[in-house]
C-alpha cells in the first residue's frame, strides 16, 4: 500500500473513512452541555462579569481528536497487516519452492527460511502441494509433498559453505515439470552470479515455458566476502567484496587468532559505485603471524570468512652475510639481491656488520623460522650445536657458497663438499658456463619452468655419495647440483652451490631465483612453539580434512562427503572440498569459499517473465490490537478534557495547590542537600618517580678511546709473555719511527690491547704475536676479532718459527706456532688464504716487493684469495685487488723482531741468514702492509693510472 509493507484484510471497510467529515460537523454544531448552578439571591450577580464562560461550539482540537479515535476505529476494523505475505498467487496448482542454499545465502537464511514457510502456509490454507528444490543438490529426488511435510523439511535445510551451481539442477527440474504439469514457481535468489548466471536464465526459461515465476531477489542487506588476504611488509590486507554496486556500504573485519580471540578490526566502506574494497590491519609482524581467521563482522556466513594457514605468515627471515663492511657494496653484496628478493613475502632481518656468530645467536634468540648465511664459513661449536637444535624443531637454514664456504670445513650442510671450488678456467675446467637443467620433480622447485638465460661459472662440487641425487633439488646441464637439500626432523637445510650474489652466477638477477625463494619460505614455519612448522608434511601428497566451515562460517567435523586435497591446494572450495583446515594440527592448510582471483556479480533475471517480490525481514503482524487501543486512550484523553472545561478538576486542584506546592518544595530540598560524590575525595595520583640516572661511564674505558681516536696507531695483541711483548712493542715503535721517515704517516705510539676487553675498532692494523702452546682466546675474544675483520679492520698474525719448519712440501704448515694459529683460527669465519701473488697491490702500495722478510725470509705470507679475471688480460695488468682491504694477513717472517730497535738505535734481534738489506727490506714490507690497510683499494686504482692514461691518449 503506497510502497509501504501494509495490507488490510477487508479493504472494503476503509469507506468508511469517509464519514469523517459529516462527524466534524456534527461535533461542531452540538456544544458541550452547559452547567446549572441554583443560587436564590441572584440579584447580587446581574452585575458581576463571569471568570468562566461556556463556550458556544465545540473547540476544533477537540473535534480533531474524536476524529482521529474514530479514524483509527474504522481502520482497525479494515483488519490491518504489517508486513503482509507476497509472491503467491490464489491457485489450486502444485507450489515448487526453488531454494538458493549456496554460502551467499547464509547472511540472510532466516529471511530466506521465514518467506519460505510463509508461502508453505499460504499453499497449505488453500491445500496445494509444495516441492522443495534446494538448488545445490543436482541429484536429490523432486516430489510433491504435503504443506505441513514441506514446513519440516525446510526447517532441516542448511546453507552449503561453498558456492551452488544452478545449472546443475535444471535436468532434475525440467523431468519434475514434465510429470507434474501446471505449477507454480517461486525462486528465492541470493541475486549472485556465480559464474554461469545467464546460462541458468536461459535454461530456466526454457524449463518452466508459460508457467507462472516469481523471484524473490530484494529486501536482504548485500551478501560479503572475503578474498586474496595479503600480509605485506607494513600491513595485512583483505579484500572486501559484494554483488551489487548501489549505494555506499561500511563494516569491521576482525581478525581471530588460533583460540578465536581477537587481534585487531579493520574498518572497510564501499563508494556508490564500487563492488570491492580493502581493509587493512597496521599491527606488528608478531601479531599479523598469529592471525588464523579473518571474518566480516556481524555477518554469519562462509564466504565472509577468510581462514588463514602458514603460507599468509609473513616469516621473520635473518641473514647472514660472511663478507667484509668494505667488500660488501651496497649494489654488490649478497644481501642486496637477497633483500630485494625476499622482501616481497618475508620480513627480512639483516644481522649487524661484525662476527655472524653473534648476529646467528640472536637470530635463533629471536626464534625465527628461516635463516640464510650468505658465504658463512667456519661456524663455532655452540652456534653449530644451537643450529642443529634449531633446525631439529622446526627451522629452515637456506646457505649460499662463496669463497669462505669453498675454503672451509663445515658439515653443517646436506651434503659432502670437496675443498676449493670448481671456475670457468680453474682446475676443474668448463669450457664454457654451465646452464640450468631441471628442476627435481619430487623437490620444492617442482614445477618451476627452467629458464635458458642463467648460465654458472663456478660453484661449490659435492663429493659423490649414494644420497646425492635425491637430495639434488636443482642441477646443471652437466649433471651437477646447483642446489641441494635434505629434512632433517621437522626442519631442513638447503645449500645453494653458488653464491647469492652476481660473482658465481646471473640467477640472483632473475626471477626464478625469487620463486624458489618463495618455495622455501613456504616450506618454513613458525617456531615460537616447539615442533611448529616445516617440513614433517612436505613430502605428501594430499591432506585430509580436521576441521571445516559450515555454510554460516563455524567450524565443525567434517562432512561424510569431504574428500583430501593436495597439499599446495589453492582453489576454492566445492562440495568434495569444503573450506577449512586440512592437514596435520600443527601445521594445517587453510581452503577458503573464494579463490583470491574470484570476484562477485550481480544476478540478472531481465530476461525472465517473472512477478518479482521482496523479503520479509519481519513476521507479519496484526495491526488491529493497536489500533483500537490507541482509540480506546484517545477517548479518555477527551474525557479528561472535558471534565476539565466542566470545572471540576480545577476546583480539586485549587483545594490541594497548597500541599503539593510543600510536596515539591521538599523534594527540591532533598536532592539539593545530597553532597556531590565527585568532591568526597580528591583523587590521589601515582607519586612521580624520579628520572633514572644515566649509568656512570668506566673513566678507564674513556681515556683508552680518547687516546685511540686521538692520533692514527698501530695496535699489537698482549699475550701475558713479558719479553714477546715487549719485543712486539718495540718492533712496532720502530716502524712508525720509520713511517714518519720515510712517509707522510705520522703515527702515535703503538697500544697493547686485549680482544676480550678493549674496542679494536679503532686501530687499522692489529698485530698477533703467536706463541706456542698458548691457550685459545675466549669465545668473548674470538666474537669481537671476527666482528673487527667483518667490519672492515685488518690482523697480521705472526707465527714467528718460519725458521723451525721442516723440510719438504708443506713443511711450514706444520710448524708448532701454525698448528697454535690453526686453533686459535678453528672458531673464525676465514676467508679462503692464498701467498700474496705477484700482481698483488699489497707488492705495490708504496714500495715495489717480490717477497715480506722479517727476522727471516723463508716464509710465506698469506692474504685473502682474490677473485681472478677470466679475460686474459687480467694476467698482465700491474697489480689486483679486490674492493677491500684482506681481514686477515699470516706470516712466520717474525716481522716485529727485524723491526725491534733498542733505545740507542741499534737492532734488538739478530737476522736469519742476515743479508744486508734484509732489514731495510722488512721495514719496507711493514710500510706497505700499513699503506695498504689505510688505503686500500685507493691504490690499487693508482697503479692502473698509467695504463688508463695511455689508452685515453689513443
Amino acid at each position: 500500500m503506497m510502497g509501504l509493507p501494509l495490507s488490510f484484510a477487508e479493504p472494503w471497510l476503509l469507506a468508511g473513512l469517509l464519514s469523517l467529515p459529516a462527524l466534524w460537523w456534527l461535533l461542531r454544531v452540538m456544544p458541550p452541555r452547559p452547567r446549572r448552578i441554583d443560587f436564590p439571591p441572584t440579584r447580587l450577580l446581574f452585575d458581576i462579569a463571569p471568570k468562566e464562560e461556556t463556550p458556544s461550539r465545540t473547540p476544533w482540537w477537540l473535534t480533531l481528536l474524536r476524529l482521529l479515535a474514530a479514524a483509527l476505529v474504522i481502520l482497525a476494523a479494515a483488519g490491518p497487516v504489517w508486513n503482509p505475505s507476497e509472491g503467491v498467487t490464489r491457485s489450486s496448482a502444485p507450489l515448487v519452492l526453488l531454494l538458493d542454499d549456496g554460502w551467499s545465502a547464509a547472511s540472510n537464511w532466516d529471511a530466506r527460511i521465514r518467506t519460505a514457510d510463509e508461502l508453505v502456509t499460504n499453499a497449505e490454507s488453500d491445500r496445494r502441494a509444495v516441492a522443495l528444490v534446494p538448488l545445490s543438490d543436482a541429484t536429490r529426488d523432486i516430489t510433491l509433498m504435503p504443506a505441513g511435510t514441506a514446513r519440516v523439511a525446510l526447517r532441516q535445510f542448511a546453507p552449503k559453505p561453498y558456492a551452488v551451481e544452478r545449472v546443475e539442477a535444471l535436468p532434475a527440474l525440467a523431468r519434475f515439470l514434465a510429470k507434474t504439469g501446471d505449477s507454480e514457481i517461486v525462486w528465492l535468489s541470493d541475486g549472485i552470479d556465480t559464474g554461469r548466471g545467464s546460462e541458468f536464465t536461459e535454461g530456466l526459461t526454457k524449463t518452466i515455458q508459460d508457467r507462472t515465476l516469481t523471484i524473490f531477489e530484494s529486501g536482504t542487506p548485500p551478501a560479503h566476502a572475503l578474498v586474496a588476504a595479503e600480509n605485506a611488509a607494513a600491513k595485512m590486507t583483505v579484500k572486501v567484496l559484494r554483488a551489487g554496486s548501489g549505494g555506499g556500504d561500511t563494516g569491521l573485519v576482525r581478525a581471530l587468532d588460533q583460540k578465536g580471540s581477537p587481534i585487531g578490526e579493520a574498518k572497510f566502506a564501499f563508494g556508490a559505485q564500487d563492488r570491492e574494497t580493502e581493509a587493512s590491519f597496521d599491527l606488528p609482524v608478531e601479531l599479523r603471524n598469529d592471525i588464523t581467521r579473518l571474518e566480516v563482522s556481524g555477518e554469519r556466513s562462509a564466504g565472509a570468512v577468510q581462514l588463514l594457514d602458514k603460507r599468509w605468515r609473513r616469516r621473520a627471515i635473518g641473514i647472514v652475510s660472511g663478507a667484509t663492511s668494505d667488500t660488501a657494496q651496497p649494489l654488490l653484496a649478497s644481501t642486496f639481491y637477497l633483500t630485494r628478493a625476499l622482501a616481497p613475502f618475508a620480513d627480512v632481518r639483516l644481522g649487524e656488520r661484525g662476527s655472524p656468530a653473534l648476529a646467528i645467536g640472536q637470530f635463533l634468540d629471536q626464534k625465527l623460522p628461516m635463516i640464510v648465511l650468505a658465504d658463512v664459513g667456519t661456524l663455532t661449536p655452540d652456534i653449530r650445536d644451537r643450529l642443529n637444535t634449531w633446525i631439529a624443531q622446526g627451522g629452515v637454514l637456506v646457505r649460499f657458497a662463496g669463497p669462505r664456504l669453498a675454503a672451509g670445513d663445515d658439515d653443517l650442510v646436506p651434503v659432502k663438499l670437496r675443498r676449493g671450488g670448481r671456475s670457468l678456467g680453474g682446475s676443474l675446467t668448463w669450457e664454457k658456463p654451465q646452464p640450468l637443467a631441471s628442476f627435481a620433480p619430487d623437490g620444492p622447485f617442482a614445477g618451476l619452468s627452467v629458464p635458458k638465460d642463467i648460465t654458472v661459472t663456478r660453484q661449490v662440487l659435492a663429493e659423490p655419495d649414494p644420497a646425492l641425487a635425491s637430495r639434488s633439488w636443482a642441477s646443471l646441464a652437466d649433471g651437477t647440483p646447483l642446489v641441494t637439500g635434505e629434512h632433517r626432523d621437522r626442519g631442513m637445510l638447503a645449500l645453494f652451490h653458488i653464491s647469492a650474489d652476481m660473482r658465481w652466477s646471473d640467477l640472483p638477477l632473475s626471477g626464478t631465483f625469487v620463486e624458489m625463494l618463495r618455495r622455501i619460505v613456504d616450506m618454513s614455519g613458525y617456531t615460537a612453539n616447539v615442533g611448529a612448522g616445516v617440513a614433517a608434511e612436505a613430502g605428501a601428497e594430499t591432506v585430509a580434512p580436521i576441521r571445516t566451515l559450515d555454510g554460516f562460517g563455524a567450524f565443525g567435523p567434517p562432512p561424510s562427503t569431504a574428500k583430501p586435497v593436495r597439499a599446495d591446494y589453492r582453489d576454492r572450495a566445492s562440495l568434495d572440498h569444503p573450506p577449512g583446515l586440512y592437514g596435520p594440527a600443527d601445521g594445517p592448510l587453510a581452503v577458503n569459499a573464494l579463490a583470491a582471483a574470484d570476484r562477485l556479480a550481480p544476478l540478472d533475471t531481465s530476461a525472465l517473465k517473472a512477478r518479482r517480490a521482496t523479503y520479509t525481514n519481519a513476521e507479519p503482524r496484526d495491526l488491529r490490537g493497536i489500533l483500537l487501543s490507541t482509540a480506546l486512550a484517545l477517548f479518555l484523553i477527551d474525557a479528561i478534557i472535558v471534565a476539565i472545561l466542566g470545572g471540576g478538576l480545577a476546583a480539586l486542584f485549587r483545594r490541594r495547590a497548597a500541599a503539593a506546592a510543600l510536596a515539591i518544595a521538599f523534594a527540591l530540598a532533598s536532592v539539593s542537600g545530597v553532597p556531590s560524590s565527585s568532591y568526597a575525595q580528591a583523587p590521589k595520583g601515582p607519586a612521580k618517580s624520579a628520572p633514572a640516572k644515566p649509568p656512570a661511564s668506566n673513566p678507564a674505558n674513556d681515556d683508552f678511546a680518547i687516546k685511540a681516536v686521538a692520533q692514527t696507531r698501530l695496535a699489537y695483541v698482549l699475550t701475558g709473555n713479558a719479553d714477546v711483548d715487549s719485543i712486539v712493542k718495540a718492533g712496532l715503535s720502530g716502524l712508525t719511527l720509520f713511517l714518519a721517515q720515510r712517509t707522510a704517516l705520522e703515527a702515535g705510539e703503538p697500544v697493547g690491547v686485549d680482544p676480550a676487553r678493549d674496542e679494536l675498532a679503532f686501530f687499522p692494523l692489529v698485530y698477533w704475536p703467536v706463541i706456542t702452546g698458548a691457550p685459545k682466546p675466549s669465545q668473548d675474544a674470538i666474537n669481537k676479532l671476527d666482528a673487527y675483520m667483518k667490519q672492515g679492520g685488518t690482523v697480521l698474525f705472526d707465527t714467528r718459527d718460519a725458521i723451525e719448519a721442516p723440510p719438504g712440501p708443506g713443511g711450514e704448515s706444520q710448524t708448532p706456532g701454525m698448528l697454535t694459529l690453526r686453533e686459535i683460527l678453528s672458531s673464525l669465519d676465514i676467508p679462503e688464504l692464498e701467498p700474496v701473488p705477484r700482481e698483488h697491490v699489497l707488492t705495490k702500495t708504496f714500495y715495489l716487493l717480490r717477497d715480506f722478510p722479517g727476522r727471516f725470509n723463508s716464509g710465506q705470507t698469506w692474504v685473502e684469495t682474490l677473485p681472478r679475471g677470466d679475460d686474459e688480460e687480467a694476467a698482465d695488468r700491474p697489480a689486483r685487488g679486490g674492493d677491500g682491504v684482506s681481514p686477515i694477513i699470516i706470516t712466520s717472517n717474525d716481522l716485529a723482531g727485524a723491526w725491534a730497535m733498542r733505545a740507542d738505535g741499534l737492532p734488538m734481534l739478530p737476522l736469519t741468514p742476515g743479508d744486508p738489506r734484509q732489514r731495510e727490506m722488512a721495514f719496507r714490507a711493514g710500510v706497505n702492509i700499513v699503506m695498504y690497510t689505510l688505503t686500500g683499494n685507493y691504490k690499487a686504482d693508482q697503479v692502473h693510472a698509467p695504463a688508463l692514461i695511455e689508452r685515453l691518449g689513443q
